[in-house]
C-alpha cells in the first residue's frame, strides 16, 4: 500500500498516536488473499480507557458549542476528508477490492452527509425546542412555565462496518450524527480496512485541532472486537453505541450494554433479507425486470444490507417465464470479489446450507470471478409451504444469493409475510394501472408496514438516498431498535434525550429556550409552531 508509509500505525487517541500492546496486524487484499500495507498495532483493554476518558472530559465543552460552531466543524471535517480523497480511495481499493467508481460514490456520500448534518445543526430542529408560558389564572390549577429541549447523551462508541469502508465507517452516518448531536465519538475501526480508517481518522482529528476543540472529541482505536470492543461498550463514560454488522456481533454488544449497571441504548443494524414481491403485471416484462434484479443482487457482490435475498412470485406461466429469464441472464453474470476471505467463506457456507434443505432447488448460477474470494452469484427457488415451514430459509446470506418463493394465492403470500422477521426494506413490483394487482398490493401493505422500515414500489432496495425522509432501520432483527434510522437527518435523534425546565429564570435557561431566541431556532410555542427568524446574512 503506497498510500501509507511502511512504518507501523497506531490508534489515534485524543489526537495522539498510541502504540498498542496487543500485537500487530495487517490488512488482507481480498483479490489475492495476501497481506497488504503496513502494520497496525492493537490496543489492550486498559489502553482503551484513555480514549473513553478523553471523550468524557471533552463532552462538557463540546456539547456547549453554538450551532454555528458545531456546524462549521462538521463542514471542515468534510473538507479535510475530501482533500485526502484520492489517497483514501487508493488505500480502500487495495484493502477491500471495491472498484474506484463505487468508492468515489461512497466518499461523496460520506462528505455530503457531514455537510447535511452541518445544515441540520445550524437550523436546529433537532433541539425540539418547546415552550409553554405560565397560565397563573388557569383553573383548577395554574400552569407553570415549562420548556423542553433535547440534549446530547454523552460520548458514543461507534463500530465500523465491513461493507462500507467510508459511508458506514470512521466518518460515516453514526459518527456524523453523533458529532452533530454534540456527542464525542470513540470509533472502533474495522480491521478489514485499517489504512482507510487511519486516513479518515487523521482528517477528523485535523478538523478537531483546527477548531480548537477538546482533543477527546474524536478517537480512533484498533483492537480485537471481542475484547476491546466489549470493553468499549462496558466503559461507564460511553452513553450510546452505533453498530453495523452481523446479528451475532450486534446481539453480543446489546447483551453487554443491557448488563451494565447503567444500561445504554444500542443502535445496531444487523440482518435483513429485504423481500421483493413481484406481481404478474410486472413479471410480464421479464427481460427488463430480471436485469434489474440481477444487477441489484450481484452489485458489490451482494454485500449490501439492502440486497434482495428473497423474491416472492406467483405460480403460473408468467412467473415461469420470469424465472427462466433470471436463469438465462444469471448465466452471464460474474462473481465479484468479496471484502474479506472470512466473509466469502461465510457466504459459501450459507449457500451450501440453503442448497441442502429439502424442497430447495437451483434456478441458476453465474460464473465465479477471476480473483480469489469471488464466488458465482446464485438463485434458488422453493414453494411457499416449504418456506413457511422452514425458518432457516428466512435467514440472511450475506452475498449474492437469493431464494425465489412461489405461491398460489394472496392468502399464502400474507402468511409468508407474517412468518418473516423484521426487515430494512420491502419492495413491490407491479403495473400501477392494473386494478387487480394494485388492490392486492394495497391489501398487503399494512402487513409490510409491520415488518419493514422502508417500502418501495418498482425499484430495487439497494441504494439508500441520504436525506430528510429516508428510513434505514426496521423491526428486530433488522435493527436492535426499530424506532430509529441510521441514515438521514433523523439519525441525530438517536443520540439525544429530552429535558424539561420548569420555572427557571431567564439567566438559567439554555440558549435554545430563552425568550430572545439567540440561536434563531424554529420552536413550538404554546402549542403552535413558530418559524425560525431570518438569519442575518442568510
Amino acid at each position: 500500500m503506497s498510500e501509507l508509509s511502511d512504518s507501523t500505525y497506531h490508534s489515534l487517541i485524543a489526537g495522539e498516536n498510541v502504540p498498542g500492546t496487543r500485537g500487530l496486524f495487517r490488512a488482507t487484499d481480498p483479490s489475492t488473499g495476501q497481506k497488504t500495507g503496513p502494520e497496525f498495532s492493537l490496543l489492550s483493554k486498559g489502553q482503551l480507557e484513555a480514549a473513553a476518558m478523553a471523550a468524557g472530559e471533552a463532552f462538557p465543552a463540546y456539547r456547549a458549542l453554538t450551532p454555528e460552531q458545531r456546524s462549521s466543524f462538521l463542514r471542515t471535517a468534510a473538507e479535510k476528508i475530501e482533500t485526502s480523497g484520492e489517497q483514501i480511495i487508493a488505500t480502500a481499493m487495495s484493502e477491500t477490492g471495491l472498484p474506484r467508481p463505487r468508492l468515489q460514490g461512497e466518499l461523496g456520500r460520506t462528505v455530503n452527509q457531514l455537510r447535511l448534518f452541518a445544515k441540520v445543526v445550524l437550523e436546529g430542529d433537532h433541539y425540539g425546542a418547546r415552550i409553554e408560558h405560565p397560565l397563573p389564572d388557569r383553573k383548577p390549577l395554574p400552569r407553570p412555565d415549562i420548556r423542553q429541549l433535547k440534549l446530547p447523551l454523552g460520548p458514543v462508541g461507534v463500530f465500523g462496518a465491513s461493507n462500507f469502508p467510508l459511508a458506514f465507517s470512521v466518518a460515516g452516518g453514526d459518527t456524523a450524527s453523533a458529532l452533530a448531536a454534540g456527542c464525542p465519538v470513540v470509533f472502533k475501526a474495522h480491521n478489514a480496512h485499517p489504512g482507510t480508517s487511519q486516513l479518515v481518522g487523521k482528517a477528523l482529528i485535523a478538523a478537531v485541532a483546527e477548531h480548537n476543540l477538546p482533543s477527546g472529541v474524536f478517537s480512533l482505536i484498533y483492537g480485537p472486537g471481542q475484547d476491546v470492543g466489549q470493553a468499549l461498550v462496558k466503559d461507564p463514560r460511553i452513553k450510546a453505541i452505533g453498530f453495523t454488522g452481523s446479528r451475532s456481533g450486534g446481539l453480543a454488544i446489546l447483551a453487554t450494554a443491557n448488563a451494565r449497571p447503567e444500561p445504554i441504548p444500542v443502535y445496531a443494524e444487523m440482518s435483513s433479507v429485504n423481500p421483493v414481491f413481484v406481481f404478474d403485471s410486472a413479471a410480464k416484462s421479464a427481460q427488463e425486470l430480471a436485469q434489474g434484479f440481477i444487477t441489484s443482487l450481484n452489485g458489490s457482490a451482494g454485500q449490501l444490507c439492502t440486497a434482495p435475498g428473497l423474491l416472492f412470485l406467483a405460480e403460473g406461466e408468467v412467473g415461469d417465464s420470469f424465472v427462466k429469464e433470471v436463469s438465462n441472464q444469471l448465466a452471464e453474470a460474474t462473481g465479484v470479489t468479496m471484502l474479506t476471505p472470512s466473509i466469502c467463506s461465510a457466504r459459501v457456507d450459507g449457500e451450501k446450507k440453503l442448497a441442502d434443505i429439502p424442497g430447495v432447488h437451483p434456478v441458476g448460477y453465474g460464473t465465479a470471478g477471476s480473483t480469489e474470494n469471488a464466488p458465482a452469484p446464485a438463485v434458488y427457488f422453493t414453494d411457499v409451504k416449504t418456506f413457511i415451514g422452514t425458518p432457516e430459509l428466512s435467514e440472511e446470506i450475506f452475498g449474492a444469493v437469493c431464494l425465489i418463493v412461489r405461491y398460489q394465492h394472496n392468502d399464502q403470500l400474507k402468511a409468508a409475510v407474517h412468518s418473516l422477521e423484521g426487515q430494512l426494506t420491502a419492495t413491490l413490483h407491479l403495473d400501477t394501472e392494473v386494478t387487480e394487482d394494485l388492490g392486492a398490493a394495497q391489501d398487503l401493505l399494512p402487513h409490510l408496514e409491520q415488518k419493514a422500515g422502508r417500502i418501495l414500489v418498482n425499484g430495487w432496495p439497494t441504494g439508500v438516498d441520504v436525506g430528510e425522509a429516508i428510513v434505514h432501520g426496521g423491526p428486530f432483527p433488522a435493527t436492535s431498535d426499530g424506532r430509529s434510522t441510521s441514515v438521514g437527518t433523523l439519525a441525530i435523534d438517536r443520540f439525544l434525550r429530552p429535558v424539561a425546565y420548569q420555572n427557571l429564570p431567564e439567566r438559567l435557561l439554555p440558549e435554545a429556550l430563552k425568550e430572545a431566541n439567540p440561536w434563531l431556532l424554529a420552536r413550538r410555542m404554546n402549542g403552535e409552531n413558530q418559524p425560525a427568524p431570518e438569519r442575518r446574512g442568510a
